[in-house]
């Protein structure tokens, strides 16, 4: 039954492209999509108890097409489900076109079908189509800014996947098959010196896609486009960016008989402390969450190359990040429509204004910081939990770095109210970002029990550990206070930080930098 999961979200997505004029018809389509998280919901239940096979059609050669769901995979089409729940209930009173809601769940149908797919050329075919849909969506307020922009976005993404296309070629030279399963029983076979280049140019570009050094303007750029959609934004950073990481994990697996973890957490250490001073540097309140996005995938992507407990704690992480950072664009939304603009610096008095959008936004910054009882807590604990020395003093530091950028995100609550008080909040809008603020204390405080229940893994949470951390956030707040007070963004250094950017040009020639380093890197 697996295809009908793919399915399912493009039949809601011709359903409103022919009735999306009528309210009552996007109801009926959150209906049915509030359905499709139960039906995922079964599904993952089904998981647990064994891998669940699909071929296409019935044909069970190695050249058909096959889908595959295990916990992992089923978990985040879950989670794919109830983000698209929550954006859909988020649009409810936009104004928004047939095209828009049509694009928007084929992009769910997408990313499901990248989630249970199993084979390399399928996988291509799902990333290129995923990423015209998104380019459509970025240019969807047709702005000169959006349009180049969505360009931009596509033309770069239309360079990179060449290296996974040329890479396809050499695992089926190599191989005979681009069946995952098949290839990966062959590749086992075969010396680490055979599989240097095929794996650099697969790997490369999912690099590029999981927005790692030195690539890691690229999405920022994207999520923090002027008047595009918050939910766009939301769905880009809290899922399409999961698709990436996934396919990292899978094509790891594939590739077990190199070693190159390494490589990844000096990448998601350098990723991770450039995203956070590159955020803390900006003023927009899009493009600092935009970055703090990148750095939370630097972080995931130390925890997947560490030991299995910290690995446990970067797929939590996934799920987690997801939805606090969902909560936060979306909250953005609301904010940058209420106040008519996104410079943080012009931003203030929200608590006055919505105390209710005021606590909702400061509990899932609680998630992202890694405050005590709040789902970020729990995954960076795991993360940590068996990590030493110097590795262990580094994710500190990395989490430092999140808690002085959100430290200074909160200055928006208070002061006096400079919002534009004829603007109404929709009750709508309200509701979705207060069903994931309490998604993110939930998870918090059942974070052990979902760790076991999603993954199937043993973990325990020790109190003195968990204790020593909650000690570690309480003195990182006070570090991050102190900095916030006398260290301003408008200072010459990260004021030059904040100009830095790249263009199409400079992201080709990093493209190739990345390629050649990886490449180098494998062969010592």
């Amino acid at each position: 039954m697996l295809p009908y999961f793919v399915i399912a979200p493009l039949l809601i997505a011709v359903f409103l492209y022919l009735f999306s004029s009528s309210r009552a018809s996007r109801i009926v389509a959150i209906i049915a999509q509030a359905v499709f998280v139960v039906f995922t919901l079964v599904l993952f239940l089904e998981s647990r108890h064994g891998e669940i096979y699909t071929a296409v059609g019935g044909y069970r050669g190695v050249l058909g097409i096959t889908l595959t769901a295990d916990m992992l995979s089923a978990s985040l089409v879950m989670l794919t489900a109830v983000l698209f729940l929550i954006a859909a209930i988020y649009g409810l009173k936009e104004p928004s076109s047939k095209l828009y809601w049509l694009l928007m769940f084929i992009w769910e149908g997408l990313i499901i079908g990248i989630f249970f797919s199993r084979d390399f050329f399928n996988v291509f075919v799902l990333l290129e189509v995923a990423t015209l849909i998104v380019a459509v969506l970025i240019m969807y307020v047709r702005e000169n800014r959006s349009m180049f922009d969505g360009v931009i976005f596509l033309m770069v993404n239309t360079a990179v996947i060449q290296f996974y296309l040329l890479g396809l070629g050499y695992i089926y030279m190599l191989t005979g098959t681009l069946d995952m399963a098949v290839a990966t029983a062959a590749i086992a076979q075969m010396e680490s010196s055979q599989l240097i280049l095929p794996y650099t140019l697969i790997m490369a570009p999912i690099v590029f896609k999981c927005a790692l050094v030195p690539l890691a303007s690229w999405l920022p750029k994207v999520q923090g486009i002027p008047r595009a959609p918050a939910a766009v934004a939301a769905i880009l950073s809290g899922l399409h960016v999961k698709c990436a990481l996934f396919l990292f994990i899978r094509f790891q697996e594939v590739f077990a008989p190199v070693a190159t973890e390494g490589f990844y957490i000096v990448l998601g250490i350098v990723t991770a402390v450039t995203s956070i001073i590159m955020a803390f540097s900006q003023k927009d309140i899009r493009l600092i969450l935009a970055y703090s996005s990148t750095a939370q995938v630097g972080l995931i992507m130390i925890g997947l190359n560490l030991d299995e407990y910290a690995a446990t704690g970067s797929l939590l992480h996934i799920i987690n990040h997801a939805v606090f950072k969902a909560a936060l664009f979306l909250g953005a939304g609301i904010i940058v429509r209420m106040y008519r603009t996104p410079d943080i610096t012009k931003i203030s008095g929200l608590i006055k204004r919505s105390p209710i959008l005021s606590i909702t936004t400061m509990m899932a910054i609680l998630g992202i910081a890694g405050a005590p009882f709040f789902n970020g807590s729990i995954s960076k604990y795991f993360m940590m939990a068996e990590s030493g020395g110097l590795v262990f003093w580094i994710l500190n530091i990395i989490n430092l770095g999140t808690i002085i950028l959100f430290v200074r995100y909160t200055k928006i609550l208070f002061g006096p109210d400079t919002s534009n008080k004829s603007v109404q909040i929709d009750v709508n809008k309200q509701i979705s970002v207060a069903m994931l603020a309490v998604m993110c204390l939930a998870m918090g405080i059942g974070g052990v029990w979902l760790a076991n229940f999603l993954f199937g893994v043993d973990v325990e949470l020790n109190f003195w550990g968990y204790f020593e951390k909650a000690v570690i956030f309480a003195a990182s707040v006070a570090i991050a206070l102190f900095v916030n007070k006398y260290v301003k963004n408008d200072n010459f250094f990260l004021a030059r930080v904040r100009s830095l950017d790249l263009n199409f040009r400079g992201m080709c020639v990093c493209i190739g930098v990345l390629f050649a380093v990886m490449l180098v890197f494998m062969q010592i």
